[in-house]
């Protein structure tokens, strides 16, 4: 039983329609999405079941998964703070930058608060070379760019996440 075509099945339909019937392969992005949008990751149980449903093997599948830093194949926290430490970030200061919002947090690149609010994470060209520092935040179902960032800036970034989780919980 796919559990992603019976939960998702009118959702499913409206992504496929939008490519003809020999692209359906051009789905897998969206697809991805969807099945990443509740847990916050793709199990490998939605990259067999994301297969079955292109009719593409799970090995095709995961390869797209494994290789875009918007695909997350472990839990992590509620926020994913993706920092771009490529070679021309590190020129502009990423790596120390990815080491103090660790350090602020603390983590390591790729480990997650105790709150399970942030997970930090080191990833390869965010495609903003120019504005670097930066980071991406992935949570919520939602994804957002934080460039010129210095310290202060993804501190008080962070501590108004907390701020409004604060107010949720309220």
């Amino acid at each position: 039983m796919n559990q992603l075509l019976s939960k998702y099945e009118k959702e499913i339909e409206r992504i496929r329609a939008k490519y003809p019937a020999d692209q359906q392969r051009s789905a897998l992005m969206p697809l991805l999405f969807l099945a990443q949008r509740d847990e916050g990751y793709i199990s490998l149980q939605s990259m067999h079941e994301i297969g079955e449903i292109l009719e593409i093997s799970t090995t095709e599948v995961t390869t797209l998964v494994g290789f875009y830093s918007l695909f997350q194949q472990e839990p992590g926290g509620r926020y994913r703070i993706q920092i771009c430490n490529d070679i021309a970030c590190a020129l502009r200061g990423a790596d120390e930058f990815l080491q103090q919002v660790c350090d602020y947090l603390g983590v390591k690149p790729g480990e997650t608060t105790e709150d399970g609010l942030f997970t930090v994470e080191s990833v390869m060209c965010l495609a903003s070379c120019l504005n670097a520092p930066l980071f991406q935040v992935q949570g919520d179902g939602a994804i957002r760019y934080h460039d010129h960032q210095t310290l202060e800036t993804a501190i008080a970034f962070i501590e108004s996440v907390r701020e409004n989780q604060a107010r949720e919980a309220a």
